[in-house]
């Protein structure tokens, strides 16, 4: 049981997170004396994620816990902060900030971003047998187990959550049936391990330009979109008034409620006349996915605006705005990364850090040998692992007009999501120890 926290209320929580954010960007802003040194170790876009995971931790403030009622039956309970981040700014902030796009200038990105994406992807595959084998030599207990408790099929939730997300996570369970009694174990290092490598990305944000000139990147066509977008807003930059905002609001919101009114149809109308869709070893069933729909209608619609006069409106801020919704999300995932979790389950833990090391490995060796940018190891890393939720955050943490290339490789991962995580899984049934 998870004790209560001190604050369940979650206007209040909300409120504090606010706090947190308006205290890292006051800070960060002075630009001498201690705040000017501490930002330099440590981003502000990482302070804003890591505070709140540190009320978490004290458990001041807690993304889910448990009550006991009057009449000694236990009740479950969560805050609706990340759900509503997640589900209403998330795409709000992905129309706003995809509004000033040069969607020429993005498509000569290159294959780079792909070929990066993928090298994620093959990561997380082969990482997860060898990390099993790895494993079984020093602990076999650790990743043994029989029928519906072999610790393999919990693996594979992973897996799907790693290359995918939730509904891909959600398909291994249902199809290798594990223990569902065992499966909180499993979240847990999913949570933790994805978000100690966030916490490394958002670090490593911070030094990008060392990063490149080790990787000996050729940044040139981010660095052109970047200026592009950059440019196009300088040149219709205003003071914005009221009307402006209102507009601003207007459209993201209405686009929002379009996005959750299209998402809702097309994955109804698919599940009751597609049974493939129904199907969760079918790379299909993703699309019968709400999450999936939300986030790519809000994606097309933002490009879409970008090519009427609604791009002007970027230049009263509309991707600054975005921007605002983009650190709540942060905030708000940080507070779901509990630190003292970490040594809870030694074993697992160890397991999954092997994994995600391999994944990084694989990233850094093939971004040195091909001359990627930090910017697409970060966001093929998180378009894998992450998906739509975390890989905008790690891209505008590059530049707001780059959001949209996160979003964009990670609804690949939703596609392959399913049948990666096959394969993955597959794999260490073999790996395991018999």
């Amino acid at each position: 049981m998870i004790n209560p926290p001190f604050i369940t209320d979650d206007t209040i929580v909300f409120g504090l997170l606010m706090l947190l954010l308006a205290f890292v960007f006051y800070t960060s802003a002075i630009k001498d004396g201690f705040w000017k040194k501490f930002y330099i170790v440590f981003p502000s876009l990482l302070m804003c994620y890591l505070l709140p995971s540190i009320f978490s931790s004290l458990n001041i403030i807690s993304p889910e816990w448990s009550e006991v009622a009057e009449n000694g039956e236990t009740i479950n309970k969560k805050s609706s902060i990340y759900f509503i981040a997640s589900r209403y700014l998330l795409p709000a902030a992905l129309v706003l900030m995809t509004l000033s796009i040069d969607l020429k200038a993005m498509f000569k990105l290159g294959p780079k971003a792909l070929i990066m994406f993928f090298t994620g992807t093959v990561g997380v595959i082969i990482g997860a047998p060898i990390a099993v084998l790895i494993m079984s030599i020093f602990s076999p207990e650790t990743v043994g187990g029989a029928g519906f408790d072999a610790v393999w099929r919990g693996l594979s939730t992973i897996a799907g959550s790693w290359i995918g997300g939730g509904a891909n996570q959600a398909a291994m369970l249902e199809v290798f049936k594990f223990n569902q009694e065992k499966y909180g174990a499993m979240v847990l290092v999913d949570i933790v391990v994805a978000n100690i490598w966030m916490a490394f990305l958002l670090f490593g944000i911070g030094k990008k330009e060392k990063i490149d000139k080790w990787l000996k990147a050729d940044n040139r066509s981010i660095e052109e979109l970047k200026e592009k977008v950059t440019a196009y807003a300088d040149n219709v930059t205003r003071n914005p008034s009221l009307t402006d905002l209102m507009v601003i609001l207007g459209v993201a919101f209405t686009a929002v409620g379009l996005s959750h009114w299209g998402s809702n149809s097309i994955s109804d109308f698919l599940k009751a006349n597609f049974e493939i869709v129904n199907d969760p070893t079918s790379f299909a069933s993703t699309f019968g996915d709400r999450f999936f729909w939300m986030v790519t209608i809000a994606t097309v619609l933002g490009i879409l605006f970008s090519f009427t006069k609604l791009k002007q409106y970027e230049g009263a801020g509309a991707s600054k705005i975005g921007s605002v919704f983009i650190y709540i999300l942060v905030a708000s995932i940080g507070m779901k990364m509990d630190l003292g979790s970490v040594m809870s389950n030694p074993g697992l833990l160890v397991v999954g850090l092997i994994w995600m090391a391999i994944h990084v490995l694989l990233l850094v060796i093939v971004a040195k040998i091909i001359k990627a940018p930090f910017f697409f190891l970060a966001v093929g890393s998180k378009a894998n692992i992450g998906g739509a939720a975390s890989a905008p955050i790690v891209a505008s943490a590059f530049h707001p007009s780059l959001a949209s290339v996160g979003v964009l490789l990670a609804v690949f991962g939703y596609v392959i999501g399913t049948y990666g995580a096959l394969i993955a899984a597959f794999l260490m049934e073999i790996a395991a120890p018999k």
